[in-house]
């Protein structure tokens, strides 16, 4: 059985699913190839416009990496700090042009909360719930979230998480802004679906750049990052001619 699956829907939408429900989608290295490759194949696909991760059942998103394989191989520890994406999945999700939702289905734990921040947006069910354990394990995360966590949530409720190792449910990460939705469980795909087709319906020729902007933007200070998107919508927009606007008025007003 694959412990990874993808399932390329109507509308533009791929849907990827973690699949080792009886270990709580823990991400052995199998797991973490076969994500990349996955990943690399819906972001390569030129009639795809929005890809949803999720984890099977409805236990985990995912435990985080996978301990016991951690515990068992002397090398595991340094092989995960790398932004190799066939070792990392959160430089998988985040080498994605096209935009990446996750669909957090149970728990999301340490490691597979650093692949859910690199998500473009969450989704979650009513009985998720999120934690950074790493302070409980003893290690330091290498994949990105005590850098992304501070900047979604504020630097004193990262703090909070990544401390103490305490779990917010969902209701309280919507509050925080760690998710956009929370839904009842046996309507997360569905929303994440819907949502997904209506960002497949604008064409990847619209959403890959403006996705793009957004993201190297954010890496600059607010001035450099407003100088930054005129250089580039300017150069962008140059291209865009009065008679593709009109088409698009159109098809926006159905008229």
């Amino acid at each position: 059985m694959s412990v990874v699956t993808c399932e390329k829907l109507d509308g533009g939408v791929t849907l990827i699913t973690l699949n080792r429900p009886a270990a709580a989608n823990a991400m052995s290295r199998a797991m973490r190839a076969e994500l990349a490759l996955a990943l690399a194949d819906a972001d390569g696909d030129e009639h795809v416009g929005a890809i949803i991760v999720t984890g099977a059942g409805d236990r985990a998103f995912s435990a985080g990496l996978d301990l016991r394989e951690l515990g068992s191989d002397d090398n595991a520890l340094a092989e995960v700090a790398t932004d190799d994406p066939r070792l990392n999945p959160a430089a998988a999700v985040d080498d994605c042009v096209t935009p990446v939702i996750g669909a957090i289905n149970g728990v999301c734990v340490t490691g597979a909360l650093e692949v859910a921040l690199a998500c473009d947006m969450l989704i979650a069910a009513n009985t998720a719930r999120f934690a950074d354990t790493h302070a409980k394990v003893g290690l330091l995360p290498v994949w990105g979230l005590s850098q992304r966590l501070a900047r979604v949530v504020g630097p004193g409720r990262a703090r909070e998480l990544s401390l103490s190792g305490r779990f917010i449910d969902a209701t309280t990460a919507e509050r925080w802004g760690l998710i956009n939705h929370v839904v009842a469980g046996d309507a997360l795909i569905d929303f994440a679906v819907a949502l997904g087709r209506d960002i497949a319906a604008n064409g990847r020729a619209a959403i890959v750049p403006n996705k793009g902007l957004m993201k190297s933007g954010f890496a600059l200070a607010l001035g450099d990052a407003l100088t930054h998107e005129r250089s580039v919508g300017a150069a962008y927009n140059v291209h865009v001619t009065p008679a593709m606007l009109e088409a698009r008025r159109k098809a926006l007003t159905g008229k």
